[in-house]
This record gives C-alpha cells, sequence and structure tokens, in this order.
C-alpha cells in the first residue's frame, strides 16, 4: 500500500515533525518571513520552503509578499478539524490524569504526616 501524499489533508501534513515546528513558531511569534523562520529553527531555506508550500497547500498558512519577503501566517482554523478528532479521545487521558493526580495528593499527604512524625 502506497504513502497517502502529505498534501491529502491536513493530518497527513502536519504528521512531518519540522512542520510541526514551523506551525509552533508561527502560532507563537505570529506572520514572519521565510528568513525568519529558517533563523528560529536552524534549518535550511529551501527546506523550510518545502515544509511552508505542504502547509500551505493543506491551508494551515496563508502569505503574502512583503517587499522581496515572503510572509506567512497561521491559519488555525485549519486547524479544527485536528482538534475535533483528538478532543473525541480526550476521556481516556483525563482519566488517566485523574488517576496520577490521585495518586500525587495521596503521596503528598502520607509524606507530609511522615513529616510531622519526624519533627514529634
Amino acid at each position: 500500500m502506497g504513502r497517502l501524499a502529505t498534501t491529502a489533508d491536513v493530518f497527513a501534513a502536519i504528521a512531518e515533525p519540522k512542520r510541526r515546528e514551523i506551525i509552533e513558531v508561527l502560532a507563537r511569534q505570529g506572520a514572519m518571513a521565510v528568513n525568519a523562520i529558517v533563523h528560529t529553527l536552524k534549518l535550511a531555506q529551501p527546506a523550510v520552503s518545502k515544509h511552508l508550500a505542504v502547509l500551505k497547500e493543506v491551508g494551515v498558512v496563508s502569505s503574502s509578499k512583503r517587499g522581496r519577503q515572503r510572509v506567512y501566517r497561521l491559519r488555525g482554523e485549519e486547524l479544527k478539524a485536528v482538534h475535533d478528532w483528538v478532543k473525541m479521545y480526550e476521556q481516556f487521558w483525563s482519566h488517566q490524569l485523574n488517576s496520577i493526580r490521585a495518586r500525587a495528593e495521596h503521596a503528598a499527604r502520607e509524606q507530609a504526616a511522615n513529616s510531622k512524625k519526624d519533627e514529634s
């Protein structure tokens, strides 16, 4: 079975870790020129441009010309499908987080009780 094209949908496009890094940078910094993304991520310019082209094709980023530079901005609404899909599974990790919290609180109470005994 062949691989799914990276531009088939947003899920395929964000499967690549470097593209997720670009999304994170744009989410934190806002609109950025390609050279600024290259500098921030310390990646080769052709690689960044290639990743941006994939993200643009699936609609996750948009671009505009500012002088001689191309500036990219995140289109977060295009990531909503990913959010909605992951949200369906939230119940599985919420239960686990509640269990971890309960164990940690129990351990903290025991440690506090033992500390009080040691002080006496």
